[in-house]
């Protein structure tokens, strides 16, 4: 029988493996992002050299992450009035998911010397994401549709490419590899906590 404290502590290790996954998937996206625009045929359809893209990329992840900018500014590609939108509401989520990051992962390495971490509250956050995976690969579309229907109450994410241009340099198959790195660092950091469970025997 798992206690309460047990099941927290547990939870604990998987919403910081959670927001570990976020943030480092973000930082991932920009050697990703650089290699698609190197190795397809993105730069020939948008006229923009890659080192224009991954500028404006960057104003866009800076805007994205520091919470002192409050305004959306790329060089050269306009976003409209439902784009901003949507990136404002990004911006709420990844810097919830930065300051979980910063603030559980000060206490973190305490948490992983705990006994009470309970093996199969953490298998159990390992195998749940594993379940989507068949359908997000043989359905991405559909699969990026639900997944932005649930975190997001309104349409301001579906882009219409002639006022939010930047959708044309971030292909769907870079947010797949983008969402794939961040699966693979969450299970590999929920891995981590496994062994080190074990290891307290």
């Amino acid at each position: 029988m798992v206690s309460v404290k047990s099941w927290l502590k547990s939870l604990y290790a998987i919403v910081f493996s959670l927001a570990s996954a976020v943030v480092l998937a973000i930082v991932a996206s920009f050697p990703l992002l650089y290699i698609f625009l190197k190795t397809t045929d993105i730069t020939k359809i948008t006229s923009f050299s890659a080192e224009t893209i991954m500028g404006n990329y960057t104003q866009l992840m800076i805007y994205l992450l520091w919470p002192f900018q409050t305004v959306l500014k790329m060089s050269d590609f306009p976003t409209s009035v439902n784009g901003a939108q949507h990136f404002a509401d990004v911006k709420v989520l990844f810097l919830l998911a930065l300051g979980v990051f910063i603030v559980l992962g000060i206490f973190y390495r305490w948490i992983l010397k705990d006994k009470l971490l309970s093996k199969s509250v953490l298998i159990l956050g390992m195998i749940v994401p594993l379940i989507v995976v068949p359908f997000a690969v043989l359905n991405f579309d559909s699969f990026f549709i639900i997944f932005h229907e649930t975190l997001f109450s309104n349409k301001d994410w579906l882009f219409d490419p002639a006022t939010d241009p930047i959708i044309n340099v971030l292909p769907e198959t870079f947010f797949a590899a983008t969402f794939a790195i961040g699966l693979l660092i969450y299970e590999v950091q929920l891995w981590f906590t496994l062994k080190k469970k074990a290891q307290l025997r």
